[in-house]
């Protein structure tokens, strides 16, 4: 599935539509900023990063056909470090996720595009397409892309 190969990509550092992509929302962040909080009971800006890594690798996980599970490094993990240096760790290990799962997706076979993760919809009782998937990581980018861009206006 080209196309959706292509709104990864999009979502990840391509030319979204909606304005930056996610990587050049990180990449224009202030390292000062990064782990300050600016809004009360809110993430920063670094957390959000973390997350964003984290769900990434779970959801290539999931398409590897793994079983659903909270991610590996948790669902928002806390920065260990507070450097400049630390920030740039945090991009790049985003980035490499991000590389990972979009050659994992050029493998997927155009018949394995309707299989459904092993994820259970409470409501519905069965599991989400590949598909399904991830566009909901797309919109889960785009989103806090979003409040990464707020953020770092303070």
């Amino acid at each position: 599935m080209f196309s959706i190969i292509k709104e990864v990509q999009k979502a990840f550092n391509g030319d979204s539509w909606h304005g930056n992509h996610v990587m050049q929302t990180l990449n224009n962040v202030d390292p000062g900023k990064a782990f300050q909080y600016f809004i009360p009971n809110a993430h920063s800006i670094a957390e959000i990063a973390l997350h964003l890594t984290a769900w990434t690798e779970e959801v290539t996980s999931r398409l590897m056909g793994n079983p659903d599970a909270e991610p590996a490094i948790g669902d928002w993990p806390v920065p260990v470090e507070k450097t400049p240096q630390a920030w740039e760790r945090i991009i790049f290990n985003f980035k490499t996720a991000n590389e990972e799962l979009i050659r994992h997706i050029g493998n997927i076979m155009d018949e394995d595009w309707n299989d459904s993760s092993k994820e259970e919809l409470s409501v519905a009782g069965t599991g989400i397409t590949f598909m399904e998937l991830l566009n909901g990581l797309i919109q889960h980018h785009a989103y806090h892309a979003g409040q990464i861009a707020l953020l770092s206006k303070f």
